[in-house]
């Protein structure tokens, strides 16, 4: 299969347009945060850094941790920078920038985020940490691609009976983490649920400040649904365009979040890099043999 070369763009030194990577800048293990300032918190735990680049908000770490190369790249906020990433990321590590052709061997990666988000249950106490089983997308990324989703289709015509939406321009998609990343992270992290990836951090999480929303005590109604027994427990703005992007592409994915804010009660972390560093600290207590 040769990929329509006039879709992948390099720049003038031939790395990838918006990543400023190359092939061989990346490893197969990749933790993602929003935030560029919060790589550094990252690999301050590596044992040794032997890259460090940037390119616009994308700052990408790369070391080893008790002889395991990782990498840490930020991705920025939203979904529509989580398209950019992870076929980007798709990109350097299976196609041949020169000849635009797909690699003989597949690389599968391992695509770990560590964010942040507020819960939307009362009684997830903030600075918990949470496995995203599912996501669930209201920012419409996926839906501009084509697939077969049946199984996570039923949560999202649940999730809209439940809701009472009956709205055109409101179209969730929703997919799964990966089995095995899930599991293996599962002995130290035991809060999971499902995950809401919002288009915006305001309006889109039910945040009424000078403009009036169209959708009131929409967070009220989302924690009473469930779904094989699952809760959305948490918002956030990356989650589910990095599963489906994952799943589509054949890599494995997961994200882990900390608690900062909890919107039913009020409650907001008042030191919150102690929260996140805590996440960090057991996330790689299982990176050595991942």
């Amino acid at each position: 299969m040769e990929i329509d070369k006039t879709n992948i763009i390099l720049n003038n030194d031939g790395s990838i347009y918006h990543l400023g990577l190359f092939p061989n800048e990346i490893n197969d293990i990749i933790f993602t945060v929003g935030d560029p300032d919060r790589v550094k918190f990252v690999s301050r735990h590596f044992n040794s850094i032997n890259l460090k680049k940037q390119k616009r908000e994308f700052l990408i770490h790369n070391g080893l941790y008790k002889g395991v190369p990782v990498s840490v790249l930020s991705t920025g906020i939203g979904t529509g920078n989580i398209d950019i990433v992870i076929n980007e990321l798709d990109i350097i590590s299976n196609i041949n920038l020169k000849t635009g052709k797909l690699n003989t061997k597949k690389k599968e990666l391992k695509i770990i985020r560590l964010g942040t988000s507020a819960s939307i249950q009362p009684e997830i106490d903030i600075g918990s940490i949470i496995l995203s089983e599912f996501a669930i997308g209201f920012d419409n990324l996926l839906n501009f691609y084509s697939y077969k989703n049946e199984f996570e289709k039923s949560l999202t015509i649940k999730l809209m009976n439940h809701l009472n939406i009956d709205d055109k321009n409101i179209n969730p998609y929703a997919f799964r983490c990966d089995d095995y990343l899930f599991n293996y992270f599962s002995k130290i992290f035991s809060i999971s649920g499902i995950t809401l990836t919002n288009s915006g951090f305001y309006g889109p999480q039910n945040r009424n400040i000078r403009i009036p929303l169209r959708f009131e005590n929409l967070n009220n109604k989302l924690n009473s649904f469930k779904f094989s027994e699952k809760k959305i427990t948490n918002l956030d703005m990356e989650t589910s365009g990095i599963y489906g992007l994952c799943k589509l592409l054949g890599h494995k994915s997961l994200s882990i979040n900390a608690i900062l804010a909890n919107r039913i009660t009020g409650d907001f972390v008042k030191y919150p890099e102690k929260i996140i560093n805590n996440m960090i600290e057991q996330t790689f207590n299982l990176v050595e043999s991942i």
